[in-house]
């Protein structure tokens, strides 16, 4: 899955910076920067929040598997 496209598609949409994106997910400014820029993924209790707040907020993510 392409968490790059997929955590910036999800911030823009819930219409948050990249600071309170990190406040929601209880991660730092700069994971939420690495995980845009490309350089990390985020960890797996991350990608968990992440999918539950795609499906919350209607985004497919079969789409997004497939770039």
């Amino acid at each position: 899955m392409d968490y790059q496209r997929l955590v910036k598609k999800l911030r823009i949409k819930l219409i948050l910076s990249q600071q309170e994106f990190a406040n929601l997910l209880n991660v730092s400014f700069a994971s939420i920067n690495r995980w845009e820029s490309g350089k990390h993924e985020p960890t797996i209790k991350a990608k968990r929040k992440i999918v539950e707040l795609c499906k919350i907020n209607g985004i497919n993510l079969e789409e997004e598997n497939n770039g």
